[in-house]
């Protein structure tokens, strides 16, 4: 998809949990607006990477009109899990908070994640009320909640429990010691997983969702997608699986101007541009 827009990039302190800053950065396309708005959580086994790992989604997002905040999270060795989806949970509800100024069209805000980030981005989208992931404060953003209208994961850990234990099975001790870093034990594996979640019957939000899955992706069990995409419409969301034949984990930040990156990068903004038309 070629940019129509030329957009504006900055970079945003959006939280200070303990006295440690966290940045955004905020690509804004230039014209009257309003556009569709997406919150961008980077993937990198829940230990590594920062907001510039997925700088090609983010450049043909804004050139194709969206407003993106991608931002920085805790991590492990600082902070294990709830630490990072507190921050999605708030980092969704300041990006909300700001988006007359920033001309977001209400209505169409949504999240990005890939990898770790789609887990993570997927778990705050389900549970936005959570009290244990909307325990920060938001001054200026008073009764404004991380509730999102789409989401878009890539390559998700959608059920973390079945890739740690995966992992644990074949040898894989890097993603076996991410696992350890971040997750204080399998029980919250268990807990903070969206595709049991969804076996399990409780209430969640089913924001539409579009998924893009790689089917030679090492880095996932290999039913972890198509489960996750009946489970999602049992429960009664709207889901669209987009499988990449031949795809490696992480397929678009290993080759961006690759023939199935250059497409999947235009069905995520046509996916996230087609929001604004429903919102």
């Amino acid at each position: 998809m070629a940019g129509a827009y030329e957009f504006d990039v900055e970079d945003v302190e959006y939280a200070r949990p303990d006295g440690a800053p966290l940045l955004a950065r905020l690509y804004r396309p230039r014209g009257e607006g309003p556009f569709p708005g997406v919150v961008e959580v980077h993937g990198g086994a829940w230990t590594a990477n920062d907001r510039l790992t997925n700088v090609a989604m983010h450049e043909a997002l804004a050139g194709s009109g969206v407003v993106v905040m991608a931002i920085d999270f805790r991590m492990p060795p600082d902070a294990m899990y709830p630490a990072s989806v507190i921050d999605i949970n708030l980092a969704v509800r300041w990006f909300k908070a700001r988006a007359a100024s920033m001309s977001v069209l209400p209505g169409a805000v949504g999240l990005l994640g890939t990898s770790s980030g789609g887990h993570q981005a997927m778990l705050s989208a389900m549970r936005p009320r959570d009290a244990r992931y909307s325990v920060a404060g938001l001054a200026d953003g008073a009764g404004v909640e991380a509730a999102v209208d789409f989401i878009i994961v890539c390559w998700a850990i959608v059920d973390p429990l079945a890739r740690f234990r995966m992992v644990s099975s074949n040898g894989n001790q890097r993603l076996v010691d991410a696992h350890n870093a971040y997750w204080p034990s399998e029980a919250d594996m268990a807990d903070g997983n969206p595709q049991m979640i969804l076996d399990r019957g409780e209430s969640a939000d089913l924001p539409p969702a579009l998924y893009i899955q790689g089917d030679k992706d090492d880095n996932v069990t290999p039913d972890m997608a198509s489960r996750f995409e009946a489970a999602y419409r049992a429960a009664g969301g709207a889901i669209t699986l987009e499988m990449f034949p031949g795809a490696p984990h992480a397929f678009v930040a290993r080759d961006p101007e690759s023939a199935d990156s250059r497409r999947a990068l235009d069905l995520i903004c046509a996916f996230t541009l087609a929001q604004a038309k429903r919102g």
